[in-house]
């Protein structure tokens, strides 16, 4: 059996959603002290609706299908949509994922999430901070 599936394959050679958003509405960047890997997500949203979205990651080949695979699951959808993606919908939409990999898939979550609450930030929009990645320094929150 291989490795990797032929999804994780695919969007690892032919990324979906490379590129920058100028004037995103929401930008969000995290990474993995441990293995190196870095992403960084921007939205672009309209009427809740989250009408374009690009990647930029530096890591391995499960990082890059990872943040592609994400990018093409909210792509389309409602803000409330892309916050209920988890990790294991984006390792599952791949067709799965090594286990020593699914830290990918965790940060494709995690970096969607932070592009979110930049979005609400930059919009005065209020929210819970349970959703969102490291929650315990969210100035938002009052913590």
């Amino acid at each position: 059996m291989a490795l990797y599936s032929e999804k994780v394959m695919d969007h690892f050679r032919n990324p979906r959603n490379v590129g920058v958003i100028e004037n995103a509405d929401g930008v969000g960047e995290v990474g993995n002290a441990k293995c190196g890997d870095i992403m960084k997500i921007y939205l672009k949203i309209e009427n809740d609706i989250i009408e374009d979205v690009k990647f930029e990651t530096f890591g391995c080949g499960s990082a890059i299908a990872s943040s592609s695979m994400a990018t093409e699951l909210i792509k389309g959808k409602s803000i409330n949509d892309a916050l209920t993606l988890t990790n294991k919908a984006v390792a599952e939409a791949l067709d799965g994922l090594p286990p020593v990999k699914m830290h990918c898939s965790v940060l494709a979550e995690e970096a969607i999430r932070m592009a979110l609450k930049d979005y609400y930030d930059k919009n005065g929009i209020a929210y819970d901070c349970s959703i969102f990645p490291d929650c315990d320094s969210c100035d938002h929150c009052g913590h």
